[in-house]
């Protein structure tokens, strides 16, 4: 769909609106017309995640490393010597919140750009107050693509860039049938259309498929119907606590990951270790990034952010690193919009975005190896791989991509055009503004 005031309130289920039209918030001329980051002041942004409720096991270490981050560009003299402040809030895992506190974080924080969110029921909840304020928002892990917006730049793998490898691995290596399971929302749905595209491409059958909501533990249910099914393995779209769940009581009900692996776009070293290792053990994730990458930046990466006062997590992981890539990259466009407009009072969220089109970050600043911001549809380039979890709770990396892959929000909906960074340039020629 397309995002427009008519249709505002529909979309976001009228929290966006709500939000934007709240009195405390609503500010007055002459305050709108303040620059977002003024001489002498701090460089505010917004940091959105939960540190409470169930995704917190991902998102409160995704809290932890862009203060991190910030900490590391702060003890380099910040941009252009002021001081980079982060505005915390802590969602709670409620799609509510992150739509109520975007509105705080852009109308009453003056937060110039916000890092948040791990669930795509959360960017959609934001999307809608962030066009319309015509802000900044970075969602910094894997989601299923199928939009083309101009307010959200994106730092993690797309479904080309994921299952597109991690499907045909299983098949040629496990078999043919598949058991697919999923966290109840957007995501994993649409993960799963994607997955079933690249299973029929090599003749690949899927024996069963269900969802289980967010937060919910018991999957008894369907192990019962796995146990009749009798897949070669299990592709997992399931989040958070529920992931942990799932894992244990994969092995309390006596499956073994060398008969039945499941690979996951979402079980990394967190959630193993909240989970116990024995129970990651031998199954399979695709990922970008993955702890055990042996290169001089991320040794100094692992090391410098578990000895920090934000590793107390005891590892790093995928969505942690796409996280700091986003503050990194944040900081390279707004610098690059800093030049273009020579004053850092005149500069905007969206100039900061407009900026953003091509920023590479480097060997020495990316963790996983060099990246970059694709200049039309504002989400990242990058290698994917494949890891196998061991028995230290770590990952082997038994397949890594040899050349960079183009993301592509469209792959399976190529009917519905092209994203370009001024819209997305439909079939029929017209161009779409910020399409979800």
């Amino acid at each position: 769909m397309t995002i427009t005031r008519r249709n505002l309130i529909k979309n976001a289920g009228g929290a966006a609106i709500v939000a934007v039209a709240a009195p405390n918030l609503i500010l007055s001329t002459a305050s709108a017309a303040q620059p977002w980051i003024a001489k002498g002041g701090t460089i505010k942004v917004g940091v959105l995640f939960s540190q409470s409720g169930p995704l917190a096991v991902v998102e409160n270490d995704s809290t932890q490393v862009v203060r991190f981050a910030i900490d590391e560009i702060n003890a380099n003299g910040g941009v252009a010597g002021l001081q980079i402040e982060p505005v915390v809030i802590d969602a709670k895992s409620d799609i509510k919140i992150y739509s109520e506190k975007i509105s705080q974080l852009i109308l009453r924080d003056r937060v110039i750009s916000t890092f948040g969110g791990y669930t795509s029921a959360s960017r959609r909840a934001v999307a809608p107050i962030v066009m319309a304020r015509d802000h900044l928002f970075y969602y910094p892990t894997c989601y299923e693509g199928r939009e083309c917006t101009q307010n959200i730049i994106n730092t993690g793998p797309l479904a080309n860039q994921h299952s597109q490898d991690l499907i045909p691995f299983m098949v040629e290596n496990f078999g043919k049938k598949v058991y697919l399971v999923g966290s109840n929302y957007i995501w994993p749905k649409e993960s799963n259309k994607n997955a079933k595209v690249w299973l029929e491409k090599v003749g690949g059958e899927v024996v069963g498929e269900e969802y289980v909501p967010l937060g919910g533990s018991e999957f008894a249910p369907i192990f019962n119907k796995i146990r009749q099914a009798k897949p070669d393995f299990i592709f997992s779209t399931v989040i958070g606590d529920s992931d942990v769940a799932m894992h244990k009581q994969f092995l309390e009900e006596g499956f073994k990951a060398d008969k039945l692996p499941i690979a996951s776009l979402t079980t990394g070293e967190i959630e193993v270790r909240a989970m116990g290792a024995e129970a990651g053990a031998g199954h399979f994730l695709s990922a970008p990034y993955f702890q055990a990458l042996d290169n001089p930046t991320n040794h100094r990466f692992v090391e410098n952010y578990l000895k920090s006062p934000y590793g107390g997590g005891g590892v790093t992981h995928y969505n942690m690193e796409e996280t700091y890539l986003a503050v990194y990259a944040w900081k390279a466009g707004l610098e690059k919009a800093l030049a273009q407009a020579g004053d850092i009072e005149a500069v905007t969220p969206r100039m900061i975005r407009d900026a953003s089109g091509g920023i590479v970050l480097d060997d020495d600043i990316s963790p996983e190896g060099k990246v970059w911001i694709d200049p039309d549809n504002f989400n990242i380039w990058l290698k994917p791989k494949i890891g196998q979890c061991q028995g230290d709770g770590q990952f082997k990396i038994i397949r890594a991509a040899a050349e960079h892959v183009a993301p592509d929000p469209m792959s399976i909906y190529p009917e519905r055009g092209v994203c370009k960074a001024d819209g997305l340039h439909a079939p029929d020629g017209t161009i779409q503004k910020n399409v979800l």
